[in-house]
């Protein structure tokens, strides 16, 4: 996924600021090591505070903390390229009157794609009542620390859905000692697990 860097809101720069921003970048280096990666948010009374304190607007802070919590969406990420071949998976999970499955793996030269299908009996009713069941819960992927694994797109059908993951460096040919584990979150931030655990065997 090729992120779009936004253009300069404007040609200005203060340069008095430039020890000043360069401090900021460091504090946020800083912050993310203090926190290992993990900040939390500040409490809406702590934020409160700030804003009294250092003279700026409640909702720029709140706005702000947001963002420092969106680090990884900026990561760079591996476009899978050169198809090479499929690798037959085949294997399945039913969990709670839903089944999840993985038919197989599509293996590119500089990446992996992992699609976790799942399907269900949907009730023949109402689109409105349809709609009101639906959750927007995400699911990540866990292979190991040696990969890096970004769900790229979901999508579905009433009874069925389906989310690509991109897995890189690619999966070798022979994935007979690989865990798929997939993890459901009920947050796009993956800060609120739900408890649901998928893990796909590949023996």
């Amino acid at each position: 996924m090729k992120l779009n860097r936004h253009p300069r809101p404007t040609d200005h720069y203060d340069k008095q600021l430039y020890q000043v921003d360069e401090q900021i970048c460091a504090l946020l280096k800083q912050r993310k090591e203090l926190s290992n990666n993990n900040p939390g948010f500040p409490p809406d009374d702590v934020i409160s505070n700030w804003a009294i304190k250092y003279d700026l607007y409640e909702e720029y802070l709140n706005s702000l903390f947001v963002a420092l919590r969106m680090e990884g969406f900026f990561k760079p990420r591996v476009e899978p390229t050169g198809f090479r071949k499929h690798l037959p998976v085949l294997k399945s999970i039913e969990i709670d009157d839903r089944f999840y499955s993985v038919t197989a793996i599509q293996q590119y030269e500089n990446a992996s794609i992992v699609q976790l299908h799942i399907d269900w009996d949907e009730p023949d009713d109402s689109p409105i009542d349809r709609i009101n069941r639906r959750n927007n819960n995400s699911f990540e992927l866990f292979i190991s620390k040696q990969y890096d694994c970004w769900q790229k797109r979901a999508g579905g059908s009433i009874g069925h859905l389906t989310y690509n993951f991109v897995v890189s460096p690619p999966l070798p040919d022979d994935i007979s000692e690989i865990d798929l584990v997939f993890k459901e979150y009920s947050d796009t931030l993956k800060d609120k697990p739900t408890g649901l655990e998928i893990v796909i065997n590949l023996e």
